[in-house]
């Protein structure tokens, strides 16, 4: 028979769990209007400040050298475990706990005696709000959970240690606790639901000591959502209270249960309702949490852009103070030289810097073109300029793929570079794609000695004319424009090195594109067939079309396989495309109407002759005597030679061409111009290359793979 101590035992624990049944009754009631501003009237902070941080240090210790343990002893095994290292900062403790022990272990005795009392959770709940009114709702917390962390402490020491220390046997014994171990297939369900609640009150804890620790400069409480947070917290200051009543009311419930171990399985029930609804708690403050550290990044962001902003704006004794506000404040201002060697930033001071910006997508194409500008040009010391690759990538999608690939790009590049992507400030970013106009495709940005901007883009005068326009400044390129012409030089450049002696031969030349195999030899058959009837030098070159470079490498070998033309390779065709479009955007930049230029609008009639499928011709005598039309037109024209030989035979064939072109009537067609949206500057009227009206715009989304 149990004695009558044993008997009081056991309803002292029969009184502990009906505490934690209470909890069904509570969970909807507290959340409503009239809990909360009864939660709200406990509250009259008087301004004292308690440094949470390290007493939250030892609390976090304390629960997660118990919980392995308790693991431990449930699934079987025997002596205790010390799975956490302890890093507690005991000075640090010891100040922040010298005035507030006593208020701990005051928090601690009205626990254990509401507890031991079967009394209301509810009440204690709030008799524990009422003793710490005068803290803020961080501090309770924090106080609360380390008088838990106390009580369940010393109860698990004793557990621990009574088999192997004398004194903790006697205190079991005199506790009459029982064997963990012999009762441990009864006991799981509990100390997994214990915790599991005791992990969500941590999480709780942490999230709240944390919203008192944003920094105020940068998100303010009175605004969303730090102020949506901070009206949740006295809700789930309540809810971690409470849970530390119900906890220490199951540790209380195993007194007395040495010989005559009861329990039921609503009481693990109702813990794990109880951590559901915590751990809830838990994710909308992280939700709120983040919103938060979003707001607090964004305002640093547009500080940083404003500072950025302000620098390069400011006139610089030279360009250093420029160059490393490129890079995060955290990061060692290296960057890699061309002999792949770390380097100071230093070695840029009062140069010319080119900022060479793109993605991970930047061609092969485009930097061999810029080597040969880099390396095999600049041999006089006026061309004294540096390049500085900095490459924009998106840091959420960033993976082995993408370190692999910057690092392959990194290793063909004869410039400087930067050491990682990632070194690059966010908010030079932001000024790098809202000011100067980045989106994908790359530019180049100029400095000079003294970091003053010459061009937000100086990639298309190079592509245009190179080293010639050096320093690469706005007036450089405005000033070569208006010295320019639209000539078989501006058009070729030095792609085709048999040019110079064509033209001194008054050789007829035709550059030709598209990519129907079909009519390309019509066209060049033809062609052939009326310059011999004419009895005329004729030369032709075959470009390729933009962007389709798997289907231009096969034409260009079957048209060299059936010696129907001259043909450029990979680069010279990349480059050709590349360098009209960078007269286009040159033109837009300095504002320049197709109506009033005459270069531009023959740029944007090639470029939309490449936009079709259908091919296109070009023909030049000398340097600027020219006619050009689309691939129907031009090749009917040459079938239809009979009907204007005589008249080529008196003015000639370019001039004879161009008037029958002229008595063409086109009344049906479809003109297309195609331009990356990728690259800005796009400009906003076209006209049509065979009507003159105004072309219409539309959005179109384009995946090519050959």
């Amino acid at each position: 028979m149990a004695t009558p101590i044993s008997l009081s035992l056991s309803s002292l624990a029969s009184k502990s769990q009906q505490l934690v049944r209470n909890e069904r009754r509570m969970l909807a009631a507290s959340d409503d209007g009239a809990m909360m501003k009864q939660i709200q009237s406990t509250h009259a902070p008087d301004g004292r400040v308690v440094d949470v941080k390290p007493i939250l240090q030892v609390i976090d210790n304390v629960l997660h050298h118990i919980i392995p343990n308790i693991d431990h002893a449930m699934n079987g095994g025997t002596g205790p475990i010390d799975a956490l290292d302890d890093r507690t900062n005991s000075s640090a403790v010891d100040g922040a706990l010298d005035a507030l022990a006593y208020i701990v272990h005051k928090i601690c005795c009205e626990v254990s005696c509401k507890c031991s009392g079967g009394g209301d959770a509810h009440a204690t709940t709030m008799g524990i709000l009422n003793m710490l009114s005068s803290y803020s709702w961080d501090a309770k917390v924090v106080l609360t959970l380390a008088a838990f962390a106390v009580n369940f402490g010393e109860f698990w020491l004793i557990v621990q240690l009574c088999t192997s220390n004398s004194l903790a046997k006697s205190v079991a014994l005199l506790k009459q606790l029982p064997d963990i171990l012999e009762h441990s297939p009864t006991l799981k369900p509990h100390f997994d639901a214990l915790n599991k609640l005791i992990n969500a009150m941590i999480d709780v804890t942490k999230c709240i000591v944390e919203f008192t620790e944003l920094p105020s400069e940068f998100i303010s409480i009175d605004v969303p959502p730090l102020s949506t947070a901070m009206a949740h917290i006295p809700t789930a200051t309540y809810w971690i209270i409470w849970s530390v009543v119900a906890c220490a009311a199951q540790v209380t419930g195993l007194v007395g249960m040495r010989h005559e171990f009861i329990t039921s399985t609503s009481e693990a029930w109702e813990l794990s309702s109880l951590a559901h609804k915590v751990s809830s708690i838990h994710e909308h403050l992280q939700s709120l949490l983040r919103l938060c550290y979003q707001r607090i990044d964004e305002k640093k962001l547009l500080e940083a852009f404003e500072d950025f902003k302000r620098t390069i704006e400011t006139p610089q004794m030279d360009n250093l103070k420029i160059l490393l506000k490129i890079f995060r404040k955290e990061e060692t201002y290296y960057l890699l030289n061309p002999d792949k060697t770390k380097v100071l930033i230093d070695v840029l001071r009062r140069k010319h810097v080119l900022l060479l910006i793109s993605d991970l997508d930047i061609s092969h194409e485009e930097i061999r073109v810029l080597e040969a500008l880099y390396k095999g040009e600049r041999v006089s010391s006026e061309l004294n300029y540096e390049i500085l690759w900095l490459p924009i990538v998106d840091r959420s999608t960033w993976n082995d793929g993408y370190e692999q690939k910057f690092l392959s790009l990194q290793s063909i590049m004869s410039w400087y570079t930067v050491n990682h992507p990632f070194a690059i400030e966010p908010a030079v970013i932001k000024y790098i794609m809202e000011v100067w106009g980045f989106v994908k495709k790359p530019i180049a940005v100029t400095l000079d000695p003294q970091g003053k901007v010459l061009c937000p883009n100086a990639l298309n005068m190079m592509w245009i004319w190179g080293n010639s326009v050096f320093p690469f400044s706005s007036e450089k390129e405005e000033s070569f424009w208006k010295a320019e012409a639209w000539t078989l030089e501006l058009l070729v450049d030095r792609l085709e090195p048999n040019l110079p002696t064509w033209v001194n031969q008054q050789k007829v030349v035709c550059f030709y594109g598209g990519v129907q195999m079909e009519w390309i030899e019509s066209f060049t058959t033809v062609t052939k067939g009326v310059a011999k009837a004419l009895d005329i030098g004729l030369e032709m070159v075959y470009v390729g079309k933009n962007n389709a470079k798997e289907r231009v490498k096969k034409i260009t070998g079957l048209i060299k396989e059936k010696k129907l033309s001259h043909a450029w390779e990979d680069d010279n065709v990349w480059f050709f495309w590349n360098r009209l479009e960078s007269m286009l955007y040159s033109k837009t930049q300095h504002g320049k109407a197709i109506e009033n230029d005459f270069i531009k609008q023959e740029v944007m009639t090639l470029l939309a002759y490449d936009g079709s499928e259908n091919g296109w011709a070009v023909f030049f005598t000398g340097s600027d005597e020219m006619v050009r039309a689309n691939g129907e037109k031009v090749l009917s024209s040459m079938k239809s030679f009979d009907e204007w030989e005589k008249l080529a035979k008196q003015m000639g064939f370019i001039p004879a061409l161009r008037k029958h072109l002229e008595g063409i009537i086109d009344e049906h067609h479809c003109t297309r111009l195609i331009l990356p949206g990728n690259s800005g500057g796009i400009p906003e009227k076209v006209q049509c290359a065979e009507c003159g009206r105004p072309m219409e715009m539309y959005f179109m989304y384009r995946c090519c793979v050959e």
